[in-house]
């Protein structure tokens, strides 16, 4: 009897391991694969989305830079360009009525001659048209590498005086005499003549000028001073402003369309009927359009 008492409690003592090392072998192998997985997503989710990320935005906010080499090497944006024009192209009609010069030709020149206004030159002496001390210029100058190392370039108290010193530059030396005989309107063959008198060295000169004149479409403003109708480049200008058929003139007072004018906002802001200002500016209708400069008084 106690033989077979003893034999039970072997048996049972047995059929209780094998009951408990089974469950800990499943719960091992159990840990075991789920950690893997889990690792292996987590890694996959946060890094490669942000890198991408990253690389489009650089991309896309390069795409717009330019490179502008002249008297110095500058990068600029569009927009840099299109504030330029928009902050000087009064000054360039004033001058093209006042000197003959054509006022895409003088954008156009200060664009590339001082890189928008952001070159070494204009920043450190006005100089926006890269013009040298030459003989008989008694005034202020700075020294700048170009042709040749440190030469002599004028220097101005505003960027309005470069704009100035320019047109009597060109209007007072012979070598550009052929140049006024050229049409107003014609800023190919201007852009060619200031190359041939020596104006630059560079061979790709003319064809600097010209791409900056039909990329921002700067002959809008020859029309307005010439008084001609002005049908804009088929383009894609990152600037673009509408002209009138009214000839630019130093005498009368320019309201510029903004965002929210009507005709009716802007004769009240300078007290005027509508059909005055209508006729002011040969309107026929009542629609304007955003950058379009028209006379009030």
């Amino acid at each position: 009897m106690f033989k077979k008492i003893f034999l039970v409690i072997i048996l049972v003592t047995l059929a209780s391991c094998n009951a408990t090392k089974a469950p800990v072998k499943t719960s091992k192998s159990t840990t075991t694969t789920t950690r893997k997985p889990t690792v292996k997503g987590k890694s996959t989710k946060v890094y490669k989305p942000v890198v991408n990320t990253r690389n489009t935005t650089t991309t896309r906010a390069s795409s717009s830079d330019e490179v502008i080499e002249s008297t110095s090497r500058t990068v600029v944006s569009n927009d840099v360009i299109g504030d330029y024009i928009l902050r000087y192209r009064n000054i360039a009609m004033s001058n093209m009525k006042a000197y003959g010069i054509p006022a895409s030709i003088i954008l156009a020149q200060a664009i590339l001659e001082s890189g928008a206004g952001r070159g070494d030159l204009a920043q450190s002496a006005n100089n926006h048209f890269g013009i040298k001390c030459h003989a008989g210029w008694t005034g202020d100058s700075v020294k700048h590498d170009d042709d040749a190392s440190q030469e002599c370039f004028r220097k101005y108290d505003a960027a309005e005086e470069s704009f100035k010193d320019h047109a009597t530059f060109l209007t007072g030396r012979s070598r550009y005499s052929n140049l006024f005989t050229l049409d107003k309107d014609d800023y190919k063959a201007w852009a060619k003549g200031l190359r041939k008198a020596g104006y630059a060295t560079d061979p790709r000169y003319p064809d600097k000028l010209i791409s900056y004149i039909e990329r921002y479409d700067l002959g809008q403003y020859d029309a307005m001073v010439l008084g001609n109708k002005y049908i804009p480049m088929d383009n894609n200008s990152v600037i673009r402003t509408v002209s009138t058929s009214i000839a630019y003139n130093s005498n009368y007072t320019y309201h510029e369309v903004q965002k929210g004018d009507t005709l009716y906002s802007i004769s009240k802001k300078y007290n005027l009927l509508v059909a005055d200002l209508k006729q002011k500016n040969n309107l026929s209708e009542n629609i304007i359009s955003i950058g379009q400069r028209l006379i009030v008084k």
